[in-house]
């Protein structure tokens, strides 16, 4: 599985939110429960739309697995 992370060159001072790739299950919970549309799930890659994400941290409290960390 790819974690991808859209324009992180122009935002990598404000990148706030890791994912482990190995945690992750894929299930897409924390793309229903972002309220911004920030995560996408493509084939076999998780998404983060740095230009929608605002680092609330919804996501990070509902991965049943912990992949997703604030940093």
């Amino acid at each position: 599985m790819n974690v991808g992370i859209r324009n992180r060159e122009a935002h990598a001072s404000i990148l706030k939110m890791r994912i482990d790739r190995k945690k992750c299950c894929y299930c897409g919970g924390c793309v229903g429960a972002c309220p911004l549309n920030a995560l996408e799930l493509w084939e076999t890659e998780l998404v983060v739309d740095e230009d929608k994400c605002t680092d609330c941290g919804i996501c990070v409290k509902c991965c049943p697995v912990g992949a997703i960390e604030a940093d």
